[in-house]
């Protein structure tokens, strides 16, 4: 690609410390930019934790995930691939939500992916709670409903919080499903595990065709068989990839709200968005890094470099 616009700045020019943030050091491409239609992959972040219902946080993950994100370079070292030469990419900037309101964030967070879907771009957004994932999804899906590959340690399949609070991080996939957004039996959990309220997600779930597998079956078979399963639910059809930093054991990843004990390690949290080798990637997001309990910065390095993962995988699947 000749056009240095959108090429990250490298370390060897300014140092990784310096400069202005932008996620992965890519030009800052706003909605309005007469650029913006030439952007295909467009990272976003979402500052919003209005559906945690336990420890607050993920609304300054966007901004820690993007200084984070200064250490990336451009090349993938075991693929040799090279997204930024691959792909167009840009920071189309944050969504701005309203902290007070639950409704009007998600119709303004749906609002701006309208645009961005209509501009063709592959959103890659960076959360932001899990509740996130549902206006994102209503964007991406608006035509049909899509497949999923979620990593995670909870379903987010609960009906409902608090005596029918409808809309918490417990529950978007639950509301995609009744949305129509997802369709179930190309659906996929992988890494859930913990202690449970009871088995009314797991019940949803088993009723409507979802794949769960729990964490032990996820360590007794290991990332490479579960991944090959995981691609053959998906399919060739349009597939979204959601992946919940909790997903990952919190020895590696403590910067989250709700951790639960037993998850993989930091390099098999790589490993399994390798495995998606062949996905057809409409969107994909990383959420659920909460700087606040995240004091040396691990979780959100952590959380760019799978983020830099899947954008090598559209990359790979444009090529």
């Amino acid at each position: 690609m000749s056009d240095t616009f959108f090429q990250p700045v490298s370390g060897m020019d300014l140092p990784r410390f310096a400069g202005i943030p932008t996620f992965m050091r890519l030009p800052h491409v706003p909605l309005d930019h007469a650029r913006l239609g030439e952007v295909e992959v467009g990272i976003i972040g979402v500052p919003w934790d209005s559906g945690t219902t336990n420890r607050p946080g993920p609304r300054h993950g966007p901004r820690q995930l993007r200084d984070a994100s200064t250490m990336i370079r451009a090349e993938h070292a075991v693929s040799g691939m090279r997204p930024f030469e691959a792909l167009r990419c840009a920071d189309l900037g944050d969504v701005g939500p309203n902290p007070a309101d639950i409704q009007d964030s998600m119709k303004r967070i749906t609002a701006f992916y309208d645009a961005v879907i209509d501009a063709g771009i592959l959103p890659l957004t960076a959360g932001g709670d899990h509740l996130s994932s549902l206006p994102v999804l209503r964007s991406v899906a608006a035509e049909a409903p899509v497949g999923m590959i979620h990593f995670d340690s909870h379903t987010d399949l609960y009906h409902s919080y608090f005596d029918g609070m409808m809309y918490t991080h417990g529950t978007p996939f639950r509301r995609a499903c009744e949305e129509g957004l997802l369709d179930p039996k190309r659906v996929v959990q992988i890494g859930i595990r913990g202690t449970q309220y009871d088995s009314e997600d797991r019940d949803f779930a088993r009723a409507e065709g979802i794949r769960i597998i729990p964490i032990e079956e996820f360590h007794a078979r290991g990332p490479d068989d579960v991944m090959a399963e995981a691609r053959e639910i998906a399919g060739t059809g349009e597939t979204y990839v959601s992946y919940d930093i909790d997903f990952v054991d919190p020895t590696f990843a403590p910067g989250t709200g709700t951790p639960e004990v037993g998850g993989p390690n930091s390099y098999q949290a790589l490993q399994v968005v390798r495995g998606l080798s062949g996905v057809n990637i409409v969107g994909a997001d990383v959420v659920e890094v909460s700087p606040p309990f995240d004091p040396s910065g691990a979780t959100a390095f952590l959380g760019v470099s799978i983020m830099f993962e899947l954008l090598c995988q559209m990359a790979a699947n444009k090529a």
